[in-house]
C-alpha cells in the first residue's frame, strides 16, 4: 500500500479509497496524496475540499482513479 501511495504521490494523482472512521462507518473519498508518514498520509480530499489526514490502519481499500477519455 505504501508502494502505491508513494507512486501516486510522486506523479500527482487521484486515488481512492474506502476506509473506516473513528466511530465505525466506512467512507469513500478521492484523495492526492500530500505526505506519508509511518502511522497516517496527508492528502487533500475533494470531498471535504480540504487537506485531511488518515490513518494507515484505517484504510480498507484503496485504488487508481480510472481516466476518462474525452473525444
Amino acid at each position: 500500500m505504501i508502494g502505491f501511495l508513494t507512486s501516486a504521490m510522486e506523479k500527482k494523482e487521484k486515488v481512492m479509497i474506502y476506509y473506516i472512521d473513528s466511530k465505525g462507518k466506512i467512507s469513500q473519498r478521492i484523495i492526492r496524496v500530500v505526505d506519508i508518514d509511518n502511522t497516517k498520509i496527508l492528502a487533500y480530499c475533494y470531498y471535504r475540499k480540504q487537506v485531511r489526514s488518515f490513518k494507515i490502519d484505517s484504510i480498507l481499500s484503496f485504488g487508481q482513479l480510472k481516466r476518462s477519455v474525452g473525444a
